[in-house]
């Protein structure tokens, strides 16, 4: 019985021992297997960074806008000029803006203009009929309110002013364009004949409206 008893040790030995070669080999199959596939992942990483690489380069074929619009003057037009980056190569106008009309008044009107105050405008290309102390009568000028005054002199001697689009007043043309020629007109108040005639023979500037900015604040706190 103890010859049998060791014989059957020895046999299960064996077993366990074929058994445990055979988990580190499979355990070795499995490692072996691990390491595959992560060196098939970094060969897959380097050919995404090797794509993406290409399509960069694809791409700076092509120099793209930050927004739609017309390109009006090309700083660079030549072939195989040298560019330092942050040059300027074109220059582009948006095809949505809002409009703003550039007057220069002289330094003695400066002061009878505040941010806020109407001023009438003729368009060049626009036809327009203008009576003179009715512009409820005058046909083709549009209404605008002064948005910025400068408070430096330009080079021509005068100041300049923008004025943006009246919402209250009939829209400006859609067939407006940047560079279109403007000719504006401050709207004055409403005198007496005899003021008119006294305020030209002694030369004195006339009387601009001014917006009633009181008034406005309190509608708008309603």
């Amino acid at each position: 019985a103890k010859q049998e008893l060791t014989v059957l040790q020895l046999e299960m030995s064996g077993t366990i021992q074929d058994y445990n070669e055979k988990i580190s080999k499979a355990e070795g199959d499995k490692f072996q297997s691990l390491s595959q596939v992560a060196s098939g992942q970094g060969d897959v990483s380097k050919l995404k960074n090797m794509y993406s690489n290409y399509d960069a380069r694809n791409n700076l074929y092509y120099v793209t806008a930050p927004q739609d619009g017309q390109i009006t003057k090309a700083r660079k037009a030549g072939i195989g000029e040298i560019l330092k980056e942050g040059e300027m190569l074109v220059e582009i106008v948006p095809n949505r803006v809002q409009y703003a009309v550039e007057l220069f008044v002289r330094p003695l009107d400066l002061p009878l203009l505040e941010n806020g105050q109407k001023v009438r405008f003729m368009f060049d290309g626009f036809p327009a009929v203008v009576f003179s102390g009715w512009p409820q009568a005058s046909y083709g000028t549009f209404g605008g309110k002064i948005a910025v005054i400068e408070r430096s002199v330009s080079p021509n001697g005068m100041f300049r002013i923008l004025v943006a689009e009246d919402s209250t007043d009939r829209p400006w043309p859609t067939q407006l364009r940047i560079g279109t020629g403007a000719q504006g007109m401050a709207l004055l108040k409403d005198v007496p004949i005899w003021y008119e005639l006294w305020r030209n023979i002694n030369g004195f500037p006339p009387d601009y409206y001014k917006p009633n900015t009181a008034a406005a604040n309190a509608a708008e706190k309603k």
